[in-house]
């Protein structure tokens, strides 16, 4: 089973010629999402697809590029059970990386975890029960261009896909953000686009609000504005 990925800017006729290509190159579609985004102007659309007979998903591949050329389409295709690689950056709170790594232990996240970065010593020892490398990369204002670069060394050395910031208190310059853009995801313990920055459920209770939440969204030069991925809340009391 493979998924094919495809954005372009919405016009008619491209889930047709899509559909079209499978069925003319003997994969057959499995299962199918997709939806037009109205600000944007973009269409995105995800196919689980099964070839039919052995190589029939690469025969597909090589006939479908003159077609998204003809129709704009950025497009991929990975296996289905390919686990994303992902590299976890993580400050002196393990919290958030502690549930990654139960759901990555019980593979209940299709991830491989390439590595552990941190600008403070205190998830070392969980990344070592863990047997994932842990890289120890402090970081001051006058350093940080330094460490950025160091980063971005572990991650070309170790094919990282994903970045994940699970509490990883350090404010990404402009150039890092702007270079792994859509790969690049935050944790935020907020439900925004409320109570941005430090301390949010801190604004929170001053305000009032009786709901708390949590925001995965794309990290941008933008802080806390990039767009958002998914979202949950639960409710609280005064107290």
């Amino acid at each position: 089973m493979y998924i094919l990925n495809v954005q372009a800017t919405d016009r008619p006729g491209i889930v047709a010629a899509v559909a079209t290509a499978l069925a003319q190159n003997d994969c057959n579609i499995e299962e199918s999402a997709q939806f037009h985004d109205p600000l944007s102007q973009q269409f995105f659309m995800r196919i689980v697809f099964a070839p039919l007979k052995e190589g029939a998903e690469k025969i597909f591949a090589a006939a479908f590029k003159s077609i998204a050329v003809t129709f704009g389409i950025h497009w991929h295709i990975i296996p289905q059970d390919e686990p994303v690689r992902v590299m976890i950056l993580v400050s002196a709170h393990d919290h958030c990386l502690n549930d990654l790594l139960y759901r990555w232990r019980t593979r209940s996240l299709n991830i491989d975890i390439t590595a552990i970065v941190s600008n403070h010593t205190a998830a070392r020892d969980l990344a070592k029960i863990r047997t994932i490398p842990f890289h120890y990369l402090p970081v001051t204002p006058e350093t940080k261009l330094e460490q950025e670069a160091k980063i971005r060394s572990l991650v070309e050395d170790t094919n990282t896909e994903l970045i994940v910031l699970a509490r990883y208190m350090q404010i990404l310059s402009d150039d890092f953000t702007l270079q792994y853009a859509g790969r690049l995801i935050n944790i935020h313990h907020s439900f925004l686009p409320g109570f941005k920055g430090a301390r949010p459920y801190h604004q929170a209770h001053q305000r009032g609000v009786k709901i708390i939440g949590a925001t995965a969204h794309f990290a941008t030069a933008d802080l806390d504005e990039g767009p958002i991925i998914t979202q949950n809340t639960t409710p609280v009391d005064h107290t």
